[in-house]
């Protein structure tokens, strides 16, 4: 039992610094992955097809290896199960991005709301808190989303 009070002091302590193993909490890579496993989590149930679309997004737009992406998802995983808020990963991308970096993220986050077909109410309200935690105005980030579903619908 002391020893679990010990280890809750303990992160207590670092802040809830700890990040998921071979990520720093102010990783543009963590952030981004971990609000796009929010957003294709958000519904309550995540597809094969979200799955994949995830890796391969994050694979391409970092340019890691299958190996690498995996570790990343899992850790974006980890760090969105545990987060308490989206700002936690919005304000990383504020401080690294510029406005059009930022919209790449949108853009992202929609590709992972099309991966399984359907825009669930929820996927679409959490984009919008997104958008706007990350100061993407209201028309680019509807502009995105219409980009996105007619790259879809000509699949």
């Amino acid at each position: 039992m002391f020893k679990s009070i010990s280890r809750f002091i303990e992160d207590l302590a670092d802040g809830g610094k700890s990040a998921a193993p071979g990520y720093t909490p102010d990783e543009e890579q963590l952030a981004a992955a971990a609000l796009a496993f929010h957003v294709i989590a958000v519904d309550g149930i995540v597809e094969d097809a979200e799955k994949a679309r995830l890796r391969d997004v994050l694979a391409d737009r970092f340019e890691l290896d299958p190996g690498q992406t995996a570790a990343l998802v899992e850790a974006a995983r980890k760090s969105s199960l545990e987060a308490v808020d989206l700002y936690t990963f919005t304000s990383v991308l504020n401080r690294r991005l510029d406005a059009d970096g930022r919209a790449r993220i949108v853009e992202m986050l929609w590709e992972m709301v099309y991966a399984d077909g359907t825009v669930h109410e929820f996927e679409d309200n959490a984009l919008w808190r997104i958008a706007e935690l990350l100061h993407v105005p209201s028309r680019e980030r509807i502009r995105l989303r219409k980009m996105v579903e007619r790259d879809h619908t000509e699949e």
